[in-house]
């Protein structure tokens, strides 16, 4: 079945982002596993949470940047699936917008546990 949308085909506008991103993923929770069964932390939650690790700037910055991309990267997977299954038209308007919009409140809600995780009100609007 030939693909309909630009976006996983090579040379898409998205497709070098969308591998860019799973490459990242996939580095960060190799990263993730290896800590968790090898370095034997006993109590994950625990090791994430300590304060040597989440008050630092760089930490919270991969936790962001984290929940960024896999946002982007599962909405956008998401999008492009349907659009290749032959969602056309209205359709394909109505489910961008719901994408769209549960993204953002994904992020927010992300955020929102970032910053208390951390211990920081970087954004308290939010």
């Amino acid at each position: 079945m030939a693909e309909r949308y630009s976006s996983f085909t090579a040379g898409g506008r998205l497709w070098l982002w969308q591998r860019i991103t799973a490459a990242f993923l996939i580095v960060v929770l190799a990263f993730h596993f290896f800590l968790l069964h090898f370095v034997h932390h006993a109590d994950e939650v625990t090791f994430l949470m300590s304060a040597n690790r989440m008050e630092t700037w760089s930490y919270y910055s991969l936790m962001i940047l984290f929940l960024v991309t896999a946002t982007f990267h599962g909405v956008n997977g998401v999008y492009n699936a349907l659009i290749n299954a032959g969602l056309t038209g209205t359709k394909r308007q109505v489910v961008k917008v719901v994408l769209v919009v549960a993204s953002l409140l994904l992020l927010v809600q992300g955020f929102r546990t970032a910053n208390a995780w951390a211990g920081i009100d970087l954004l308290p609007i939010l």
